[in-house]
């Protein structure tokens, strides 16, 4: 009998650990085969994670930038009588930009009697269909002299005088002047056209830019400016306006001259030119007097 119960007792024993390995080995076939599943979706979390950490330092960095635009704005313009546009002639692409606003909005009051369309599209390398379609206004063609639309008399009725003609703006009065004009327009309810100008007081002008550039005031301490604060903006940021304007005022800078880099161009060889001529006229006068004494 106690051998019996030996064995029955061996055999339950057997029976457990029997089981406990079976159910030991189903957890492992389970983990193995959940195991590709996460690894798998690792990938996934990580890169919805690195996503949306890239988003928040977007989020984070335009909303500093929109802080420091609102900082900046809230009083500038102090040094606005040392502003310069900084162009360059040179630069076509700046020519074709501000010849593109020049047209849009410009032309309509002011002309440019000096200069035909045909000489503005073969030094800007505008293609003759894109010069039609453009710059040329209804009925013109492309040898005609810029002219404005706007009738000698409409403009004295409606502003006082007649808006002057650009071709020699910059040549007389330099690009800084017409920069900072174009720069320096704020709000005046006591002005008939609703702005008022620092470079250029009481201008009759209005300032047909301010859908670009939106609306500024002016500040005044003891009677003397102090600065500008921007109370509504305009469709380009301050320095996307500031751009535009630079382009405005090189293409005015490039119609005062048009032939002015070339100009230069042939000013710096001619010097060359006589620099090097010199030195062989200098060496010739030694080898001619050489035996003189």
């Amino acid at each position: 009998m106690l051998r019996v119960k030996s064995l029955r007792h061996g055999l339950l024993c057997c029976g457990f650990a029997t089981l406990w390995l079976t159910a030991a080995a189903g957890v492992a076939l389970a983990a193995d085969a959940s195991a590709p599943e996460a690894t798998s979706s690792a990938p996934n979390s990580v890169q919805a994670a690195m996503a949306l950490g890239a988003k928040a330092t977007q989020a984070l960095q335009d909303e500093k930038k929109k802080h420091e635009e609102e900082e900046r704005l809230k009083g500038f313009g102090a040094d606005w009588e040392s502003w310069e546009p900084g162009n360059s002639v040179a630069d076509t692409a700046s020519l074709q930009r501000g010849a593109r606003d020049y047209a849009a909005y410009c032309r309509g009051c002011h002309a440019l009697k000096y200069v035909r369309y045909s000489r503005l599209g073969d030094d800007l390398q505008i293609p003759p269909d894109e010069l039609q379609q453009y710059l040329l206004p209804a009925g013109a063609k492309s040898s005609d002299y810029v002219s404005a639309p706007m009738p000698t008399a409409d403009a004295t009725t409606w502003f006082g005088k007649a808006p002057p003609d650009l071709s020699l703006i910059t040549r007389s009065l330099g690009t800084e002047h017409v920069y900072r004009f174009l720069t320096t327009f704020y709000s005046d309810p006591t002005r008939t056209t609703g702005a008022n100008n620092l470079e250029l007081p009481s201008a009759a002008m209005p300032h047909v830019l301010s859908t670009l550039e939106g609306v500024k005031v002016a500040v005044f301490k003891d009677g003397a400016f102090d600065h500008f604060v921007q109370v509504a903006p305009g469709s380009l940021s301050h320095e996307e306006y500031l751009a535009t304007v630079r382009d405005l005022v090189n293409f005015l800078d490039y119609v005062g001259e048009p032939a002015q880099v070339h100009r230069r161009s042939l000013g710096v060889k001619v010097v060359l030119f006589l620099l090097v001529f010199t030195a062989l006229t200098y060496l010739l006068k030694r080898e001619y007097w050489k035996n003189v004494h």
